[in-house]
């Protein structure tokens, strides 16, 4: 199956055909860096990780580039109201964020450029459009003129009359046309600023990608990622201030996922739905937030809540589970993962076979559609289903079950490296994880483990009343027991 890929710019799903065979360049804005980010930046920084991590799993030379905008007016007003240089506060929430990137077991982009290093860049753009036609300079300030782009508006689809309908020049306004848009500013008195051919003033937004995506990856490259909320003004403003600089394409697939709702409602500071990572990951394991957004196709809209994030964290458990199971098993054996399965084996034994055959080739066609993470993860479950059942039924492993067991664990493992998941001992994942959701409850882990040492007891004195009251009673405090042939685990539900 070829990799398909949803192109905003044309409105559909095509093969991924990169500009030189065998490799892929990506740029994904990054964040304007004035303050702590939110859980809209974890989704979208983890959706494009996956994506870096599957072009390479299918063999790709990858370059992959995220920019910070360390200059821009948020952050100097943070300045201005801290009393503070504004590289302070650029610096302050660069290293915050690449905390919070690395909690979320994101991989480090090849370049990370700051807006700040790329002025030259920047200037060089402003004067090639100036030069071109699509510029303009008005009393120091520098504007991007959208008539003379006759493309402009092609990503975001929008119709230029009902935009100028609702817009308005105020008096002393210095743009031709309302919808005309800044590529250099004026600085004013007391901002940071730069030298240039229209006087001291500092970038626009927009231009800052331009110059450093072309920077790294050419004036055409194959990949430009962002959330939805950028495909207008900011990624047609690149298109059209690139294009028109360059005379030629300049992104081939523009991807971009979907928005956070909280509790079904847009994610707004003024509702106070407003989160951010530190405050999510105070409450939630990271590996769980990003199992959370993996649930969802990138593409749809995702709806943050505190039970869909505990429903997450019950899905990865399942997982966990099944492969601390595993460990338990082919812990200190050397089996080898190729030997042949022998007609002996069980129903869920052939079973299993099965499933270890098929879920490379399942995982890869989830992928391969549209970076379907949503499904790829009901093919993982699928085996680990598979892989609950082979262990409950066989109470004495020969050579060949267990060498199912290790390329069952192996294809997990694998999986995981993908999708960014499962990197931590499973055991040890697990108690964390249950003692801190056990936190919440009106029972203690050992208290928890107390009751399951009497209900094995009662169950080899054949008292299986004794053993239902327990798991009753358990249950009832919102416990789940776990039977196996290795014994007996619990999750809350």
């Amino acid at each position: 199956m070829v990799l398909r890929v949803y192109n905003t710019l044309t409105g559909g799903k095509e093969p991924f055909v990169p500009l030189v065979p065998g490799k892929a360049g990506m740029y994904v804005c990054g964040v304007t860096v004035y303050d702590y980010c939110h859980i809209g930046h974890a989704r979208a920084n983890i959706v494009f990780d996956i994506i870096y991590r599957y072009l390479r799993y299918c063999g790709y030379e990858v370059t992959y580039v995220r920019n910070y905008t360390d200059i821009d007016d948020k952050i100097i007003k943070r300045a201005n109201q801290e009393g503070v240089d504004y590289q302070v506060i650029s610096e302050r929430y660069i290293k915050t964020f690449d905390e919070d990137m690395a909690r979320l077991g994101l991989c480090k982009p090849t370049h990370e450029p700051k807006a700040t290093d790329h002025i030259g860049g920047i200037i060089a753009i402003i004067q090639a459009l100036i030069a071109n036609g699509h510029a303009y300079e008005s009393e120091g300030d520098v504007y991007y003129a959208v008539d003379s782009f006759p493309e402009y508006l092609k990503l975001s689809k929008r119709n230029m009359e009902d935009m100028l309908a609702g817009a308005r020049v105020e008096i002393g306004e210095k743009k031709r046309n309302p919808m005309d848009f800044a590529l250099w500013k004026t600085s004013k008195p007391g901002e940071p600023f730069w030298d240039s051919p229209w006087g001291q003033g500092r970038p626009g937004w927009h231009i800052e990608c331009s110059a450093m995506s072309m920077e790294f990856l050419g004036k055409t490259f194959d990949i430009h990622g962002g959330g939805k909320d950028l495909v207008f003004p900011h990624h047609e403003n690149e298109i059209a201030q690139s294009e028109g600089a360059n005379k030629c394409q300049f992104v081939r697939y523009w991807l971009h996922n979907g928005f956070v709702n909280i509790d079904s409602e847009k994610m707004s500071k003024s509702l106070g739905n407003f989160f951010t990572i530190r405050q999510v990951l105070e409450k939630f394991d990271p590996e769980t937030l990003r199992f959370f957004i993996l649930s969802a196709h990138y593409r749809s809209p995702i709806d943050f809540s505190d039970q869909n994030l505990n429903d997450a964290q019950t899905g990865l458990e399942r997982v966990y589970a099944c492969l601390a199971a595993m460990d338990e098993l082919l812990d200190g054996t050397d089996v080898p993962s190729d030997l042949p399965v022998i007609e002996s084996l069980f129903m869920s034994g052939v079973e299993l076979h099965e499933k270890t055959e098929q879920f490379v080739q399942r995982f890869v066609e989830a992928m391969d559609d549209d970076f379907n993470t949503a499904q790829a993860l009901g093919v993982l479950f699928d085996l680990v289903r598979s892989v609950n059942r082979f262990l409950a039924d066989n109470r004495e492993m020969t050579p060949a079950a267990l060498a199912l067991v290790a390329r069952a664990r192996h294809m997990i493992s694998e999986v995981g490296c993908v999708l960014g998941l499962f990197a931590s001992r499973p055991a040890e994942w697990l108690a964390v994880a249950r003692s801190s959701r056990a936190c919440q409850l009106e029972i203690s882990p050992q208290e928890i483990e107390d009751l399951i040492r009497q209900r094995s007891e009662a169950r080899q004195a054949r008292d299986f009343k004794r053993s239902d009251e327990i798991r009753d009673q358990l249950l009832a405090k919102g416990i789940q027991l776990l039977d196996s042939p290795q014994g007996t685990t619990w999750q809350v539900k």
